[in-house]
């Protein structure tokens, strides 16, 4: 434990009191360069993907104490790109989602742990096929500051998790294919106006 002397801990927590609040700047998502991959193993031939992209979110970034930020975001699960088809098809099906065109997959965060200069863990709720599960994203800052195109604040970030599938009561086919799906989050996100 970092021990600081009682005079200079008394004015460190004088100019902590003194200094204004850090405030959260609202940031939406750039739809155009924000994706979700996943992955999963199938039979143990091959790794298969898909993904999410296109989709809206907000980000309330407070660059100065991230710990105090949150975020939001919310897809439709029938935007979700296999690449085949017949996949597609399948995985709208009563078989796994039984999705209807306005059913959605949600992610809003509980809790920031910050566990570095430009990393943390975000906990939160992800809704997904009817299910509302705590999930816990490995994220990285990537940049934050002025973009060299939009000439406005924008801000980038990476994710991981590791999601079970049958704790969604989407378990078709678990164990042959694998229950457990890699996730791989990037996004950026601009200041509102």
């Amino acid at each position: 434990m970092l021990r600081i002397p009682s005079l200079a801990g008394a004015t460190l927590a004088a100019a902590l009191l003194a200094a204004p609040a850090a405030q959260a700047e609202t940031y939406v998502l750039d739809s155009s360069h924000s994706q979700i991959l996943f992955s999963y193993d199938h039979l143990g031939y091959s790794t298969t993907w898909g993904m999410f992209s296109g989709f809206e979110g907000r980000i309330e970034f407070v660059q100065d104490d991230p710990a105090a930020s949150s975020v939001e975001v919310s897809f439709p699960v029938r935007s979700m790109f296999t690449g085949w088809e017949g996949r597609f098809e399948h995985f709208m099906t009563e078989d796994f989602f039984g999705a209807d065109e306005d059913e959605m997959v949600s992610f809003v965060s509980t809790g920031i742990e910050v566990t570095g200069e430009s990393t943390a863990l975000i906990t939160g709720d992800l809704t997904l096929n009817g299910v509302t599960k705590s999930v816990v994203l490995d994220a990285t800052l990537n940049a934050a500051g002025m973009h060299p195109m939009e000439n406005k604040p924008w801000a980038g970030f990476d994710a991981t998790t590791t999601l079970v599938r049958s704790d969604y009561a989407l378990g078709m086919f678990a164990p042959f294919v694998s229950d457990e799906v890699e996730v791989r989050i990037s996004i950026e996100a601009m200041r509102a106006e």
